[in-house]
């Protein structure tokens, strides 16, 4: 799928893989799995801001979290990585929040973020009184959102 298919298409908390389209290097070669690990992974989807016009233009995009840095249950670091819709990278859906979920959002000048993903209303409450966020929202993720396959090209049989 494109950049563009998973902003418009993939829901906030979807866990998202990108590729370059190359094939894994062996291990031995360092640097060069450094670098397609750059370049291929997975994500959650945790934000989706639109695009602007204007004097100063920019695409839309959207962020992915990649992971958490810390020890002993203190998160040091949180690591996201923003795309924009034009980006060359390959994407796809690999999985999506399931039903009764519920997603702990905010959204504010085209911009919506999603701040915790959980697994029932109970535990989302229970989240937000521990970690306040000004303008947040709850949202239960209904029947499966619907993203289309992606769409592939060539003869038919």
């Amino acid at each position: 799928m494109s950049a563009q298919h998973i902003f418009d298409a993939a829901p906030l908390g979807s866990f998202i893989t990108f590729s370059n389209g190359e094939p894994r290097p062996p291990e031995r070669f360092t640097r060069k799995l450094r670098a397609w690990n750059e370049q291929n992974g997975m994500g959650r989807l945790v934000e989706k801001v639109a695009g602007r016009d204007g004097a100063y233009p920019s695409p839309a995009t959207f962020a992915l979290h990649l992971g958490n840095y810390g020890s002993q249950g203190i998160i040091v670091m949180k690591v996201r990585r923003t795309y924009t819709i034009t980006s060359q990278l390959r994407f796809a859906v690999a999985e999506q929040p399931r039903t009764g979920m519920v997603r702990i959002l905010s959204r504010r000048d085209g911009r919506e973020e999603l701040h915790h993903l959980a697994c029932d209303r109970a535990s989302a409450e229970a989240w937000l009184m521990e970690h306040r966020y000004r303008d947040a929202v709850m949202e239960e993720v209904a029947d499966p959102d619907g993203v289309m396959p992606p769409v592939r090209f060539g003869r038919a049989a």
